[in-house]
């Protein structure tokens, strides 16, 4: 597909615009996007707060790996932009990362194998969330898959720690986002342990991060810890 403007780039993928309401994601690794744009289009469908997509008129088995994904096109800075702006509070950040991911929770799973699973984002952290004139939306559902909710929790919590604990950005303001997060949503150490091992095998992260997972893993400990969990 023809696409126009280079938009943004992240760690696997680039996004370009087609026009003023459609933009183009393209995966740079033959990442295969079908799944995830099937559970865009079934979230989107049930009111939550996802972009909405174009899906292949073909998206069942032997339809082949598609790597580019359409979807309609966002305003407004992300969280971290508006965070960093002071526009957005950190308490106000983590508040609305768990308010994201008690609505996703809620919503019935696709599949149903265990009644107590969910759909899963994964992933959700303040670069992931755009912050819409119509309220924040959820982007970048590469990970996605449907599984306990807590590993979710597990998951947002330790990327915030890895954050706070990488310096390169004031920690404390972290610190505080992550506590409203935790406060909000109990992080159980068997899914922190879970996610912990998925981190470390992580392929786009670097040997720097990889080397802070241990001290973020202690971090979310402690906040847990300081609110008597």
């Amino acid at each position: 597909m023809g696409t126009g403007e280079l938009l943004g780039s992240g760690r696997s993928a680039d996004v370009y615009a087609i026009d003023d309401e459609w933009v183009l994601r393209r995966t740079r690794d033959g990442l295969d996007v079908t799944d995830e744009a099937v559970v865009m289009a079934y979230l989107w469908e049930h009111g939550y707060p996802v972009p909405q997509v174009r899906l292949p008129a073909d998206t069942g088995p032997g339809a082949g790996a598609r790597t580019e994904l359409v979807m309609r096109r966002l305003s407004g800075p992300t969280m971290v932009q508006s965070l960093l702006q002071g526009t957005t509070t950190p308490q106000e950040g983590g508040l609305m990362l768990a308010r994201l991911l008690h609505r996703l929770h809620a919503v019935p799973p696709m599949t149903g194998d265990d009644p107590a699973d969910r759909i899963l984002h994964l992933d959700l952290h303040p670069e992931n969330v755009i912050l819409t004139p119509s309220g924040p939306m959820v982007i970048d559902w590469t990970n996605t898959e449907e599984g306990p909710p807590g590993l979710d929790w597990a998951m947002s919590a330790l990327i915030l720690a890895q954050v706070m604990v990488a310096g390169e950005l004031p920690p404390e303001p972290i610190r505080v986002g992550l506590a409203e997060l935790l406060a909000h949503g109990d992080v159980d150490p068997g899914h922190l342990d879970a996610v912990r091992a998925r981190r470390l095998a992580n392929p786009t992260m670097s040997e720097r991060e990889l080397g802070l997972v241990d001290e973020a893993v202690a971090q979310v400990l402690a906040i847990r810890s300081e609110q008597g969990r």
